[in-house]
């Protein structure tokens, strides 16, 4: 079964672990994250269900079955060996990596997978900073927290950005707010203003959505 999914249940599997990383995913959320509506999502996830790749509890959230967490693995590797791959060999701009790298993701057989990890040396994250499951699916999660919940006035280092639209990646990518790099969180707006940051002796402020989507951790 899992050799015969749609790329469309590919991308919800997908966006369940990103968002998730083994917690329940609100459906409202999932919607939000592949740009589809609420009814979408929810039909989505009743087939899902059906097919044993999720569990639903009304009110609570989706959250992936074994089966699910198997395939959602899958196209995780696939995708993020494609990202390395695309930097790394063909230079393409970091901003652009995860669009297209999920179009070559649902083309890809598993021999083709495995033989471009072992091109690749077997990276262990992509350029984003995101954990790259290894071929048995198994991966260790980010232990970083979201920007939004650093302390203030103290210096953290970018983990890694799950952001997935270009337009976001780009955004970060012409501040400076890139895996690796050192930056201060300086002041939190009120009434969910945006935040003020301190990166390379610039400040950037950065709203609260965009800043959900980057994960930081101590110095």
């Amino acid at each position: 079964m899992l050799d015969q999914l749609s790329e469309s249940t590919e991308m919800y599997l997908k966006a369940m672990v990103e968002l998730g990383q083994g917690d329940k995913v609100a459906v409202g959320r999932l919607a939000g994250r592949l740009g589809v509506s609420n009814v979408s999502a929810n039909e989505m996830v009743h087939r899902l269900t059906d097919q044993g790749l999720v569990s639903h509890t009304p009110y609570k959230g989706v959250e992936l079955t074994e089966t699910g967490q198997t395939a959602a693995c899958s196209v995780l590797r696939r995708q993020r060996l494609w990202e390395c791959f695309l930097y790394e060999h063909l230079k393409i701009e970091w901003a652009k990596l995860y669009e297209l790298a999920c179009a070559l993701e649902h083309a890809t057989a598993p021999e083709v997978t495995e033989a471009l990890a072992v091109y690749l040396r077997d990276p262990k994250f992509c350029p984003r900073g995101n954990p790259i499951p290894s071929a048995d699916g198994s991966f260790t999660p980010l232990n970083g927290v979201p920007l939004r919940e650093a302390p203030l006035g103290v210096k953290v280092r970018v983990q890694a950005v799950n952001a997935t639209e270009t337009d976001l990646l780009r955004y970060l990518q012409e501040r400076g707010i890139l895996p690796g790099q050192e930056l201060t969180f300086v002041e939190a707006a009120p009434m969910d203003g945006p935040l003020t940051l301190q990166v390379d002796g610039q400040e950037v402020a950065l709203g609260l959505r965009l800043a959900e989507f980057v994960i930081v951790e101590g110095i």
